[in-house]
């Protein structure tokens, strides 16, 4: 094979194009499709990592300078092709250019020029033997008649296989270093420098249940008989046991030589989820999360790339990880938004899994106890297997769940509530006292942080909003100040009202540290630790938290979305549910989708263990069909209510129909509402001039936030029954390009 002398190179910029680069004699042999190239830049002196796409015969008209390639840092490509074909894919899919595909799936640390190859390897000295001649009994006697240390330290290496870490020897051992030293200056062994992975899991392990119930067996069993192309939706109540069968279904694949990826949703990465992987796969298991250092996340992309390690961990991202041979991918909670991408490339890591298993003949496991509608749908036409788990471990029944209605229901007086800013029903009261008296945990779910929504003057109604944005501030008492929560911009609360000067301000809604001020107030002997944004910044925040609590040195957990999945703690006799309707009202189709999932797998959290559990579901919508379903834990019943209203004669949505929304943003209103009208425009001709009708649009019309970090936004809707002629659209705006324009195919929020 010939060697090229011109490359296309893609750079990860939002330019539709790739670069022409000519690549020197020494470095063609590290140069092909995927290799990581350092290029410079035309006409600024600057020089900056690109993508090598494919080689180039025919070169631009006479005249054009083409510069060469300044650095090839690897090897090999950083970019496998199934993983160069999955960018490609991405790129077309959701309109993006292609550098901003490639961009996603490599580790930001492998995209400076600073340093090309990444963070430095760690490096690990150690001690191996050579033996030169010291098989005999009396050659060994000879050597080390005067040296009893040296000979200590060369039998105790012997015995460790030959070879051992020297800081294991002198720190864990005891051994001296003067002895070790000794031994090189015989010459009966060197120091080795090799690489040492820095891992912050290293020490976790929690082996797995020996034995998986029947039903678990019936469906690891099932999967592994489907054909490699059929995607498998397991479909199990919380506390089923979904994850013991990924990690069995994954263990067959890893003992037949070939590598696995575990997706979970970005909250559920916590060191207990490592740890169960760990406690199968044991150091074959490399974790990928944003969470951790640059120098971290090299080292774990490395060693799988390496074929070192197997099984690849992480949230969205990991769904791009270079493991070798892989044989399957493992989405879990597949219907959780976070798994959407919020920048460009916008993509959902559940498709982005599935393209990538049908690239390189993997095997694609789906589960979820709430599937999304997309996977419901997909089931139903056949092209993904359902597999069921309808009964928990140990056949313990699915917690009762009592909904109670606010507007009716009998509720703490204002004075035992903080003047009745609290929703707080007689019943949760209840049960919560009965709960700590019996000496059990009490989850509470309040999916709202800060301690009020907002600051109001009870003289003229005037509320502080950021300058920023069209959003109230939310008021937080630790530390004090109103924040808002899309900008983080930050005031001081206020004494008196900016606009008439009223010495009072009234705290409105109802946020967490609220939440947890009324409870400590309320059951001053109970042990509480709050779950938010707030309290988990830090690295192993959420770790401490639930290692808290799964000692019982906390009596109730309260806090946000993050505390409703992957909790399993057989002490939980209660749940409440503090106010259910905090998302279900919002101006979004996936509204009522959100409240089941959310309220449908806290409840799930309760009667884990012998004692049992109750939930309980404070709305003021008790007959909305989505707390209906939840309080039945019925998906089907869900499902069936929900769909209808997607579907013709109603207006369609997915997953009945496409959409792509388009959000216009820009600092001046008028400018911004003036292009969402041209994009507008050029949908509709779009739609009547070239697609026959398929394409239905709606808008423009300001997004429900319309002022967000000090841009105005508008939105325009794309819908089609036809996913082709979204993708007609999307990549005809690719080539138009522009940058007051976010392009979101498949968005999972419309605020």
């Amino acid at each position: 094979m010939s060697t090229p002398r011109f490359v296309a190179v893609v750079l990860p910029v939002p330019v539709n194009r790739s670069y022409i680069y000519a690549v020197p004699e020494p470095l063609a042999p590290r140069v092909g499709p995927g290799a990581r190239v350092v290029v410079p830049l035309r006409g600024g002196g600057r020089s900056v990592v690109g993508i090598v796409t494919e080689a180039v015969s025919h070169l631009p008209s006479a005249g054009v300078e083409i510069k060469p390639i300044m650095a090839a840092p690897d090897d090999e490509p950083a970019i496998s092709p199934p993983l160069l074909e999955l960018g490609r894919w991405m790129s077309d899919y959701y309109g993006a250019p292609l550098g901003l595909s490639l961009r996603a799936i490599l580790p930001g640390p492998l995209w400076s020029v600073a340093r090309p190859k990444g963070p430095a390897p760690l490096e690990e000295r150690v001690l191996v033997l050579t033996g030169n001649g010291m098989e005999s009994l009396l050659e060994r006697e000879r050597r080390f008649k005067r040296a009893p240390k040296r000979r200590a330290v060369y039998e105790t290496v012997e015995a460790l296989g030959g070879s051992a870490p020297v800081s294991h020897l002198v720190k864990q051992l005891n051994l001296s270093t003067s002895a070790l030293e000794g031994l090189v200056q015989q010459g009966l062994a060197r120091i080795e420098r090799v690489p040492e992975m820095r891992d912050p899991f290293a020490d976790l392990s929690s082996p797995p249940p020996p034995l998986l119930t029947e039903d678990q067996r019936r469906v690891v069993q099932g999967i592994l008989g489907t054909a490699l192309h059929q995607p498998a939706l397991i479909h199990g109540v919380t506390g089923s046991g979904k994850t013991l069968v990924y990690l069995d279904v994954l263990r067959a694949v890893v003992q037949s030589g070939n590598g696995a990826i575990l997706l979970v949703p970005e909250i559920a990465l916590t060191p207990q989820t490592v740890a169960r992987v760990r406690g199968v796969f044991g150091d074959k298991v490399a974790v990928l999360h944003s969470g951790l250092s640059d120098g971290e996340r090299a080292d774990a992309w490395r060693a799988l790339r390496r074929g070192e390690r197997l099984v690849a961990v992480g949230p969205r991202s990991a769904v791009f990880a270079p493991v070798q041979r892989l044989g399957a991918i493992v989405v879990d909670e597949e219907h959780e938004p976070s798994y959407k991408q919020g920048s460009a490339p916008r993509y959902h890591a559940r498709d982005a899994a599935g393209i990538r298993a049908r690239l390189e003949g993997a095997r694609l496991i789906l589960g979820s106890a709430t599937p999304s509608l997309e996977s419901l749908q997909l089931a139903s036409e056949g092209r993904v297997t359902t597999f069921a788990l309808p009964d928990r471990i140990g056949a313990r029944p699915l917690p009762p769940v009592e909904v109670v209605d606010l507007r009716s229901a009998p509720r703490l007086a204002p004075a035992e509530t903080g003047g009745g800013v609290i929703p707080w029903s007689e019943a949760l009261d209840t049960a919560v006292s009965g709960a700590l008296d019996r000496g059990e945990q009490v989850i509470l779910l309040l999916n709202r942080r800060g301690f009020a929504t907002f600051v109001q003057c009870p003289a003229c109604g005037n509320v502080p909003g950021c300058p920023q944005c069209a959003i109230a501030l939310t008021v937080h008492q630790t530390p004090p100040a109103m924040r808002c929560h899309y900008c983080g911009h930050e005031e001081r609360i206020p004494d008196t009202c900016v606009v008439c000067g009223h010495e009072t301000q009234r705290l409105r809604g109802l946020g967490t540290q609220q939440l947890e001020h009324f409870v400590g107030l309320r059951y001053p002997r109970a042990r509480i630790a709050r779950m938010d944004l707030d309290t988990t910044t830090s690295k192993w925040a959420h770790h401490h938290i639930l290692e808290r609590m799964a000692r019982g040195e906390v009596d109730i957990l309260l806090g946000t979305q993050m505390i409703a999945k992957g909790l399993d703690f057989p002490n939980v006799t209660v749940v409440g549910v503090v106010d259910a309707d905090t998302g279900l009202h919002f101006p979004d189709f996936r509204a009522g989708e959100r409240t089941f999932q959310l309220v449908a797998q806290v409840a799930g959290r309760a009667g884990r263990g012998p004692r049992g559990g109750r939930v309980f579901v404070q709305t003021r919508a008790p007959g909305h069909h989505a707390i209906r379903a939840a309080a039945a834990h019925s998906v089907s019943e869900f499902a069936a209510a929900e769909l209808p209203l997607r579907s013709p004669p109603n207006p369609p949505y997915p997953p009945r129909s496409g959409l792509v929304r388009f959000v216009i943003a820009t600092s001046d209103h008028a400018r911004t509402a003036d292009l969402a009208e041209k994009v507008a425009g050029w949908l509709r001709r779009a739609a009547t001039e070239r697609l026959d009708g398929a394409l239905t649009v709606l808008g423009p019309a300001p997004c429900p936030l319309m002022r967000l970090k000090g841009k105005w936004r508008w939105h325009v809707l794309g819908k089609a029954a036809e996913p082709r002629v979204l993708g007609r659209v999307v990549r005809a705006w690719r080539s138009k390009g522009h940058r007051a324009v976010i392009v979101d195919r498949d968005p999972v929020s419309l605020l």
